[in-house]
Formats: structure tokens, C-alpha cells, sequence
């Protein structure tokens, strides 16, 4: 699944997935521009790969086009935009806010938007290329007290689909991943309300969220980074509109179901 020659775009490039794809494009012989909203790990990713960080908000659509445009004017063209960047500000329907609905919907969905607008021109003039969002298993379920986050991970997937409709016939194809954990910084605070609210370590409510996993653990960054890999290279080619889920099973259950299960969240093992 080389990326020989390839030039990709990765928001939220600076941790977590979008350093690990960052890094993997960059292995497969990809050129890679990296953007997010702190400018030190971004430059620190570009730096270990060889790219160029561009520091920003995607939410801002002028950001967006200096980001595509950086990639075309210093590698020549576009072929694959990766959307990971993503947030989220908590709330209920009842009870959030309107400046946090306001927040996350900018940051993940018009942020999402405003790359992939920025970037289908140019993949039209490379004769087509890839477009991978990268959503949440929460867009196709619902995180208690997460309807931001939900909603806007759940709208990527409608935008995947509208890309794939309507821009087939530039030959540009878009797909959906849609992690479950990931041992991430973002998954890493998030998990530790949990960890408070037991009286436990992080390593404990890692266990106790994943119980029920078939996998019974997190994911690794870097496995993540191989789906997207995959989805992205010509590997992929007849791949478009689709969701992929990499959750190590976790959809696979019935909750009604998890009371049967053989293992609870002490039984988890090591990550690989």
C-alpha cells in the first residue's frame, strides 16, 4: 500500500492518530503537509517526517486553503486529504450551551467542510485522489452527555457520502473511519473522568471502559493510522462512501448481551 509520490494533507496532525498517519504516509513515500491548532507539535511532527506544519483552525476557511495550498505549492498537487482534527465541549441536548453547540460544530463539521472544499480542486487537477474523514464510533451511537461531539462526528459520515454522490466523476472518493478507544490524549482526558469517579489509575478505567470489547483494550494509535492508510492508497481504488469501524469488536456486541460475556474489565489484557 505504498504512497510513492503521493501528497497528503493530515488536520490535527500534531498527536494521537494524526502523528501516527503523519508518520506512516511519510514511511510509504508520501509528501506530508500537517496542520493543527498548536503550532509546537505540529512543527515537532513535520520536523520527524520531513513536512511542513501549517498552524491554524480549520474552522477558519482561509486556514484551510493556506493549508491545501501550501501542499500544492511545495509538492506540486494534492492527492489525499486526511480530516482528523476533532473536540468536543459536553453537553446534553437539554443543557448545552449554545456557544459549545457553536464551538464544536465549527471545529469538527465546517471544519471538515471547509478542507475538503479548499481541497477538491486540486485533487481534480491531479486526475482525482482520496478523502478520508475521520469520525467516531460515537457518529454512529451516542456518547452519554456528548451531543455536540455526537452529532458532529455523525454529520462526517453524511459528508462522506455527499463527497463520494457528487464528485465520483472527478474520481475522487471519500470514506468514513470511525474509531472506538484509542490510547490518545483527547481519550486520555475523557477516561480519566472515569478514573476520578471510581477512585481509580487511568490504566483501570481504560480496563473498565473496554470490558466489554471483544478486543479488551484501546487501540493503538498506529493501528488506526493503518486503516486510514488503506483507505487512502489506490489499495482502496473501488472504496468510496463507505464506513469503515475500528473498534476491536465493540459494535459486534449487544449490550443486552454483555452480562453473558466470559470476561469482565479486570480480565483485560496487555496491549500488544
Amino acid at each position: 500500500m505504498g504512497l510513492d509520490g503521493k501528497v497528503a494533507v493530515i488536520s490535527g496532525g500534531g498527536s494521537g492518530i494524526g502523528a501516527a498517519t503523519a508518520r506512516r504516509f511519510k514511511a510509504e513515500g508520501a509528501s506530508v503537509v500537517v496542520t493543527g491548532r498548536r503550532p509546537e507539535p505540529i512543527q515537532a511532527v513535520a520536523s520527524d517526517i520531513d513536512g511542513i506544519a501549517i498552524a491554524g483552525d480549520t474552522a477558519d476557511p482561509d486556514h484551510a486553503r493556506q493549508a491545501i495550498d501550501t501542499a500544492v505549492e511545495a509538492y506540486g498537487g494534492l492527492d489525499i486529504l486526511v480530516a482528523n482534527h476533532g473536540t468536543g465541549w459536553g453537553g446534553t441536548p437539554a443543557s448545552i450551551t449554545d456557544e459549545a453547540w457553536r464551538f464544536t460544530l465549527d471545529a469538527n463539521l465546517t471544519g471538515a467542510l471547509n478542507l475538503v472544499r479548499a481541497a477538491i480542486p486540486s485533487l481534480s487537477e491531479r486526475g482525482g485522489g482520496s478523502i478520508v474523514l475521520v469520525s467516531s464510533v460515537a457518529g454512529l451511537t451516542a456518547f452519554p452527555g456528548e451531543v455536540d461531539y455526537s452529532v458532529t462526528k455523525a454529520g462526517m459520515i453524511a459528508l462522506a457520502r455527499s463527497i463520494a454522490v457528487d464528485h465520483a466523476a472527478a474520481r475522487i472518493r471519500a470514506n468514513v473511519l470511525c474509531p472506538g478507544w484509542v490510547h490518545t490524549q483527547m481519550a486520555d482526558e475523557t477516561i480519566d473522568r472515569v478514573a476520578q469517579r471510581r477512585g481509580i489509575d487511568l490504566s483501570s478505567a481504560y480496563a473498565a471502559v473496554t470490558g466489554a470489547v471483544p478486543a479488551r483494550r484501546a487501540a493503538k494509535p498506529e493501528e488506526i493510522a493503518a486503516c486510514i492508510l488503506f483507505l487512502a492508497s489506490d489499495e482502496a481504488s473501488f472504496v468510496n462512501g463507505t464506513v469503515l469501524v475500528a473498534d476491536g469488536g465493540g459494535r459486534a456486541v449487544d449490550p443486552s448481551y454483555v452480562p453473558f460475556l466470559a470476561w469482565d474489565a479486570s480480565a483485560a489484557g496487555p496491549d500488544p
